[in-house]
């Protein structure tokens, strides 16, 4: 993570968003053409309000375009995305309708949703030419964020929150409004007398994140708002931009040169063994991801890192982790991708087992049972 990706460190005040707009909407000034991602609700409306000012204060700033995905999953979201192409219009800006042409699956509805959202507008910003999408979350939503990654388990990159900026590839996903409260961006559509949708989904209970935003209040009362939650994600992405340099010098110094090129698959042992954990596992982590074929957790790494750092110097062994088989030699850490195997009598041989850790049927041999 670059220092550009670490979240805002403060919120703005409620009081001078007009006055802000050239500093909210800065990490626009540099894109070609801008896709505005606008579902209909208070935040992304009044994302679309005030881009439009702000473009009208920057005759050199970048076109404007806005995109409503509309999943099926509501019959009221077909209503909701041609009430934003109408206020679009009105304010001059081309607007699109993207539908999900797929079935959604009847689990992880909420992340699988996401996921056909960022895919829909990924495919119209670069089929417009645009260089950059800008969503709507706000300072609410990152402290929502933080304290879901938290009951999750997350390690300090998950604990950063959500980024302000990121890149993908040539396209770059920004997020101007991170540091305003939701209160603020609902007044803002109101005195522009623009109505909003409110998505039910936002208070079924049936959703981790619906009950955690039930929480807030009560955590606020005791002082712990959501500018202090984004004021701690800011300062651990501040972190992270710092550990993440040092994972990189490490790289240089613990991965072996092939060909003049560094091998991530293959670590010198002795060095490996004695970098700080946190340093020690995000190089491993690298390694593995590098070849894995599910994402690493990190419960599992953790796991697998403590083996290799307690072994015996002259001792040997292998684990499996993510489709990848880690084998550790004398001096070496070798990183591979796991092959399938037969077993006898459907048992995974002891030594390529990680306690803790599950092997997945589509790594095993014919007849292999599932741990």
């Amino acid at each position: 993570m670059s220092a550009a990706d670490a979240a805002p460190d403060t919120p703005s005040s409620a009081s001078g968003l007009a006055d802000d707009l050239p500093r909210l909407f800065s990490t626009l000034a540099n894109h070609r053409r801008v896709l505005l991602a606008v579902s209909g609700g208070p935040d992304s409306t009044a994302l679309m309000l005030l881009a439009q000012r702000w473009r009208a204060l920057t005759p050199d700033g970048p076109e404007l375009f806005v995109a409503s995905v509309d999943h099926g999953l509501r019959t009221e979201a077909r209503a909701e995305t041609e009430a934003v192409a109408r206020l679009s219009g009105e304010l001059g800006l081309p607007h699109a309708i993207l539908t999900w042409p797929g079935a959604l699956p009847a689990g992880g509805i909420q992340e699988a949703a996401r996921d056909a959202r960022y895919e829909l507008l990924l495919d119209h910003a670069r089929a417009i030419g645009a260089d950059a999408i800008a969503t709507a979350h706000t300072c609410d939503d990152q402290a929502e964020t933080v304290l879901f990654r938290l009951m999750r388990g997350s390690g300090l990159s998950g604990l950063a929150g959500i980024p302000a900026r990121r890149d993908l590839g040539e396209m770059h996903l920004v997020r101007p409004l991170l540091g305003v409260r939701k209160v603020e961006l609902i007044a803002v559509c109101r005195q522009a007398g623009a109505g909003f949708a409110q998505d039910p989904s936002n208070h079924n209970p049936r959703f981790a994140r619906t009950r955690l935003r039930a929480m807030l209040p009560l955590l606020e009362a005791e002082g712990l708002d959501a500018p202090r939650f984004a004021r701690l994600a800011a300062r651990i992405a501040r972190a992270e931009v710092a550990l993440e340099a040092a994972t990189d010098a490490a790289t240089l110094e613990v991965c072996l040169s092939v060909g003049g090129e560094i091998a991530l698959s293959q670590l010198r042992r002795g060095p490996f063994a004695v970098l700080p954990e946190e340093i020690g596992l995000r190089l491993l982590g690298r390694a593995i991801e590098s070849l894995a074929e599910s994402p690493v957790e990190l419960a599992k790494l953790e796991a697998l890192h403590g083996w290799i750092v307690a072994l015996d110097k002259a001792a040997r062994g292998a684990r499996t982790l993510a489709g990848t088989l880690v084998r550790v030699e004398r001096d070496v850490v070798l990183v591979r991708p796991a092959p399938a195997r037969k077993t006898i009598s459907g048992q995974i041989d002891a030594n390529l087992r990680v306690p803790g850790v599950k092997v997945s049927p589509r790594h095993l041999g014919k007849g292999a049972g599932r741990t």
